[in-house]
């Protein structure tokens, strides 16, 4: 059953200049395994912006927002073995939101040069 479902986009631009801009602010919101992935894109902003937009359409499928003991970096989304994303709880994130009996979580992302969106569905049994 669909329990919730959350849309964003953002503009690649400010992600690209708080990147640049602001010392710490790629590693407070990105995995070390999701800079490794942008890092190796020839369009490196484009995959930062959409997966910021996969993290903020997580938090509105929630139903919650951000909660206290959830992290932006703890938010992990990377491509499966068939390229398909999948968003992925780590950490204290994960035991956070644990008690919500979450079943699956898909997550759809698409990026142009100036613009990332994502949507994001969760399901419940």
């Amino acid at each position: 059953m669909i329990a919730g479902l959350g849309t964003d986009m953002i503009e690649v631009d400010r992600v690209a200049a708080k990147i640049n801009k602001e010392s710490g602010f790629r590693e407070l919101v990105f995995s070390a395994g999701e800079i490794a992935y942008c890092e190796s894109k020839t369009n490196r902003f484009e995959h930062y912006a959409a997966r910021f937009a996969a993290k903020e359409a997580f938090l509105k499928a929630l139903g919650t927002g951000w909660t206290s003991g959830t992290s932006f970096h703890e938010i992990e989304i990377l491509p499966d073995q068939k390229g398909r994303p999948e968003l992925v709880l780590l950490g204290e994130t994960s035991r956070s939101v644990a008690s919500f009996g979450i079943l699956q979580i898909t997550v759809s992302m698409s990026h142009l040069s100036t613009l990332a969106s994502a949507v994001v569905i969760i399901e419940k049994p």
